[in-house]
């Protein structure tokens, strides 16, 4: 073996072992999106049952139904339009958190500057999150203080 390589490959080990080290964290942050993104859709389920329920309750009524069931067939149409824009934008993030990943070892085995780009991405990655929980939260207030009666 090439005694020239051997300090190049131990380099290059160090490099790809630092950036394992230092991918551990948007590992987990990966995690904690799906967790997120498992709840959203559990809940954008339960708005969607809720939805179809209240549809048929307003087919039935014909042209007897009341405003209210119309105002919370609306309210329920605008919560899935909430959480299905949250979920998209946690997705985002998470695609946006992929790319700081494989940013990172692409620089690391290319010896390339990748720092910037890596950097961009992660800030973007944050802002979708803020975004998606925006959203959710938004959501989960129509939800709790002006949410569908039990009545109906």
């Amino acid at each position: 073996m090439d005694a020239g390589l051997l300090p190049n490959a131990h380099e290059h080990i160090s490099a790809i072992a630092e950036v394992i080290r230092l991918a551990v964290a948007p590992v987990f942050l990966l995690t904690a999106i799906a967790t997120l993104v498992n709840v959203m859709n559990t809940r954008l389920i339960r708005v969607v049952d809720r939805r179809r329920l209240l549809q048929d309750r307003v087919k039935d009524a014909g042209e007897r139904c009341p405003d209210a069931l119309r105002g919370d067939l609306h309210l329920l149409v605008r919560r899935i339009r909430l959480i299905y824009l949250a979920i998209l934008a946690a997705i985002f993030a998470a695609l946006l958190i992929c790319l700081v990943v494989a940013g990172a070892f692409l620089g690391a085995l290319a010896s390339i500057d990748v720092a910037r780009a890596v950097a961009v991405c992660f800030i973007l990655a944050m802002s979708a999150m803020i975004v998606s929980l925006g959203l959710f939260l938004r959501e989960v207030y129509l939800g709790v203080s002006l949410g569908v009666s039990a009545k109906h």
